[in-house]
């Protein structure tokens, strides 16, 4: 039987999905809190950079980022498909650079707190 390699893809793709299931509506109800005056007191500015600045925090932030922009990626992928453009190969390798890149740009960034 031959081994396939679609684990190494889809592995990630899963677990990007389940992370933006849970955690982008959090962060989008946070933001809009914010965004009107509404922060709740552990969310503060000082709070927030004391988290992103620890090691667990920063793994914790650039799962969720790098999860998200794979599972993203891959889901394009499909979109594009979806709507007949059959160059996949093209698609696929411009749509996981993007993710690589914005993955090592948020761990650079993360690594600079």
């Amino acid at each position: 039987m031959a081994k396939s390699h679609k684990p190494v893809v889809w592995f990630p793709f899963a677990a990007g999905g389940t992370v933006i299931a849970f955690f982008i509506p959090v962060i989008v109800l946070l933001t809009l809190m914010a965004a009107l005056g509404h922060v709740p007191a552990g969310l503060g500015y000082e709070k927030m950079h004391t988290f992103a600045a620890s090691g667990l925090g920063k793994l914790i932030i650039f799962g969720v980022v790098a999860l998200s922009l794979w599972s993203s990626a891959h889901r394009l992928r499909c979109t594009f498909y979806d709507f007949g453009v059959r160059a996949d190969t093209l698609v696929a390798t411009v749509l996981y650079i993007a993710a690589i890149t914005g993955s090592l740009y948020s761990a650079a960034y993360l690594l600079r707190i």
